[in-house]
């Protein structure tokens, strides 16, 4: 699908008004981190979305609980490294079945044609082949999943 037939970013909405359908595989952007067209897996088993993280470490800044992390990108384009405002930590069975506690950010996240502030836990994925995962959290706003579609909402050329 190309650029020209998504509709224009509607700022911050909690859900959009009509459905928008997403493949099982899309590019999702994380603006307050500086990164873009990242590759996506939407994943209806999972309630929350999940960030490739690595050197998480927490600090304290103004009283608030914050963490510092980075973000790899791979294939030669720089690492970011970020901070983030401590949301809280939850109690997450991984893909391997082992239950892991994580922090919790808030974030502005954008997919398609909806950009909303929400929650991503950070953890090490590197031996997965997404570095995100969008949880049902995130879909419920209105999004409906083609498993046997992908990049529905373009691709990296068409971005």
């Amino acid at each position: 699908m190309a650029q020209a037939n998504i509709p224009k970013v509607k700022r911050l909405l909690k859900k959009l008004k009509e459905p928008c359908e997403i493949g099982w595989c899309e590019l999702i952007d994380l603006p307050e981190f500086g990164v873009i067209n990242l590759h996506a897996k939407v994943d209806t088993g999972a309630a929350t979305s999940s960030l490739h993280a690595t050197r998480i470490k927490p600090f304290e800044k103004d009283g608030q609980q914050f963490v510092q992390f980075t973000i790899p990108m791979g294939s030669g384009v720089a690492d970011h490294h970020c901070e983030a405002r401590v949301y809280g930590q939850r109690r997450i069975k991984s893909s391997n079945g082992v239950m892991q506690t994580r922090y919790v950010v808030e974030t502005v996240m954008k997919l398609g044609p909806l950009e909303w502030v929400g929650h991503m836990t950070l953890a090490n994925r590197q031996s997965m082949i997404f570095p995100v995962l969008i949880g049902r959290r995130a879909l419920k706003r209105g999004f409906l999943v083609n498993s046997a579609k992908r990049w529905m909402l373009g691709r990296h050329e068409e971005r």
